[in-house]
């Protein structure tokens, strides 16, 4: 009798540790954003919740999520806002010199449709 008694506290000892740690690795990706300082960890934590009832389809999208985000560098997108800003600081640059070759161009175009003051079109003096 006493063996059954065990049997059963050793059941709901394991039901309880297994219901318990699926709740606290499905609070991993809620942890780290957390830690991270992440800007949707209440979002996070959420959809943690969601992904138990979901058969944890989620969570390693969660876990990605949670990840990505860095309080020191955000989303990581810096260095490609700065790449932009010189490219576009370059793009600027040859549009300035087309303008002034197109200008040069231009004036060249008119001296040589002008006719020249020391033409006179067939005149003779």
């Amino acid at each position: 009798m006493n063996l059954d008694y065990f049997a059963l506290g050793l059941l709901v000892f394991v039901a309880l540790v297994i219901f318990y740690g699926i709740i606290v690795i499905h609070d991993i990706p809620y942890e780290i954003a957390k830690k991270r300082n992440h800007p949707h960890q209440d979002a996070i934590h959420h959809a943690g919740w969601v992904s138990l009832f979901t058969l944890h389809a989620l969570w390693p999208f969660l876990w990605i999520w949670a990840t990505l985000w860095r309080h020191d560098r955000g989303w990581g997108m810096n260095a490609l806002e700065h790449n932009q800003e010189a490219l576009q600081s370059e793009f600027n640059a040859m549009k300035e010199r087309i303008a002034i070759l197109e200008k040069k161009l231009e004036d060249k175009e008119q001296q040589a449709s002008t006719p020249s003051n020391g033409d006179t079109d067939g005149e003779t003096k």
